[in-house]
């Protein structure tokens, strides 16, 4: 099982599932008509610039929304930015892997509590807030999801002011464990969301890729972390603990979402879950699809 979600953690709103038949050479045409970026590539919406390459090539705002739509049968979401892609793998293969990037215009977020975080307490209480909700979960008709534990421990870099972290996890029906790679890099008026997940025996490959993607995204001169102007901007109402923890809508109400990619021999299922972020203690995933 292949699975790519971005999540604040929530309440589950809705339901898209949609199935996509064995592949045909309209996929390889598709892919063609991609616009493959090796060079540096602007993201307005997040003032912010990713340094793609031959090794990572970038697609721009409408490719990654049209992957996401067409290739991955996705509604569509106007909030992604672009998307990062392994140059050495095709989109459609089986262990290939990308990166989508979001923003959110929430405001500076403090890292003050980056010393302060004890991530294993953090990690027992996504624990029991993601197995609390799972009776909630069956009685809707959707799988249970398991929280084995962190696939990398939760880091902070503040010369970059970047946090990563990346969480194992099963869904009920599947004996294969999902990697769900995240990072957070910071900027002056918020953050952008990078976000990469597979199945765990890809962790290898992303653990080996991700500090090169990680290096590949900045922010513009004045819009950077270090810009930040207490006197006149606006201050995110929470740390780097929600960040990891799910539990920002506790004090801002955002709503997340969840894109989950489900791969089965040669068939491809596709899942989007609508969640609204209701606390830390409220962990959704996403509905599991019956696999043919």
């Amino acid at each position: 099982m292949r699975t790519i979600f971005t999540f604040a953690a929530g309440m589950l709103l809705s339901v898209w599932a949609c199935a996509q038949a064995e592949q045909t050479p309209s996929t390889d045409e598709f892919l063609k008509s991609l616009n493959f970026q090796t060079s540096d590539v602007k993201l307005p919406g997040a003032q912010a610039v990713v340094h793609g390459s031959a090794e990572f090539p970038v697609l721009g705002a409408q490719d990654a929304q049209r992957v996401l739509e067409q290739l991955w049968g996705n509604p569509p979401d106007s909030s992604v930015l672009g998307m990062i892609v392994p140059g050495n793998t095709k989109l459609s293969d089986a262990h290939s892997w990308a990166v989508v990037l979001t923003y959110s215009g929430d405001g500076y977020v403090s890292d003050e509590d980056a010393q302060s975080i004890d991530y294993n307490d953090l990690l027992k209480e996504m624990q029991e807030g993601t197995a609390s909700s799972n009776a909630e979960r069956e009685r809707a008709g959707y799988g249970s999801i398991v929280l084995h534990g962190w696939a990398e421990a939760p880091r902070y870099d503040q010369g970059s002011n970047k946090l990563y972290w990346a969480k194992d996890l099963q869904f009920s029906g599947s004996e294969s464990h999902t990697l769900n790679y995240d990072v957070r890099a910071l900027g002056r008026n918020g953050y952008l969301s990078m976000n990469a997940v597979a199945s765990i025996e890809d962790l290898a490959a992303i653990k080996a890729g991700m500090p090169k993607v990680i290096g590949m995204v900045e922010f513009d001169p004045g819009a950077r972390y270090a810009d930040f102007n207490s006197s006149t901007d606006r201050t995110a109402e929470y740390g780097l603990a929600a960040l990891i923890g799910g539990g920002i809508a506790a004090k801002t109400g955002l709503i997340g979402k969840i894109l989950a990619v489900l791969l089965a021999a040669k068939k491809l299922v596709i899942l989007l879950l609508g969640a609204l972020v209701v606390g830390i203690s409220k962990l959704f995933g996403g509905k599991k699809a019956e696999q043919n």
